[in-house]
């Protein structure tokens, strides 16, 4: 057999993977569509927390749970799956707040955070503050 010809049927091959793992739903992207069901999801893995509000991002990729006591529970949409965790100051490398966008970094590498678009200013000062209670609103900046 030809170079060519096996390297065509790799290709064609390869395209096939893609496609059949395409439209059995492997690129389907989650969504947290209301808080009740950020909610949800955060306490499957942490059933002994209490919440005191749920904040969602304009794109439903996130949400961020303030809890009784310490810390802010999120909820991060990663491709079809969930990620949750509880976060405070401690954990946070850099904030930055834009107007309704809050910019984190993380120092756990397992999840470098990202910028979260609210729907209104309120929410992210409400979440940055949380995050970050040293955020000077005045600046915008850390």
């Amino acid at each position: 057999m030809s170079l060519p010809v096996l390297v065509a049927i790799v290709a064609v091959g390869i395209a096939l993977a893609v496609a059949a793992v395409h439209f059995t739903g492997g690129s389907r992207q989650a969504g947290i569509s209301s808080e009740g069901e950020a909610l949800q999801r955060f306490l499957l893995d942490f059933p002994a927390e209490k919440a005191e509000a749920v904040r969602l991002t304009s794109d439903g990729k996130a949400a961020f749970i303030s809890l009784y006591g310490a810390g802010t529970g999120i909820v991060g949409v990663i491709g079809d799956k969930f990620l949750t965790r509880i976060a405070c100051a401690r954990d946070i490398k850099s904030l930055t707040l834009a107007g309704n966008t809050v910019s984190i970094r993380f120092r756990d590498l397992t999840w470098p955070g990202g910028e979260f678009v609210f729907a209104d200013l309120s929410a992210a000062q409400e979440i940055a503050e949380a995050l970050d209670p040293s955020l000077n609103f005045a600046t915008g900046k850390a």
